[in-house]
């Protein structure tokens, strides 16, 4: 099991880098940034998945993130602009 301190972690990453780029992180990035090997990022990622936290889903079948409240990974209707920069779908 991934520890609390991990899943934080991996929270945030993915949180971060949704915020900077508009795109959430691939389990591999997540692996990277953690400093741990790949599928220790994998697990950490459908670990925190596994939470069941409202708002975050995998795309069905696979390792690739789709929405990460409040943001969407797929385009949305819901366009988000800051400062005219629109990079961001909501849910």
């Amino acid at each position: 099991m991934t520890t609390q301190s991990l899943l934080d972690k991996t929270y945030k990453i993915v949180l971060n880098r949704m915020i900077e780029t508009g795109v959430a992180p691939h389990y591999t990035g997540i692996a990277r940034e953690l400093g741990v090997p790949v599928q220790d990022g994998r697990k950490a990622l459908h670990d925190l998945v596994k939470l069941g936290i409202p708002g975050i889903w995998l795309f069905p079948d696979t390792d690739y993130i789709s929405s990460f409240a409040p943001f969407s990974s797929l385009p949305t209707q819901y366009r988000i602009s800051v400062d005219g920069d629109q990079k961001w779908f909501g849910q």
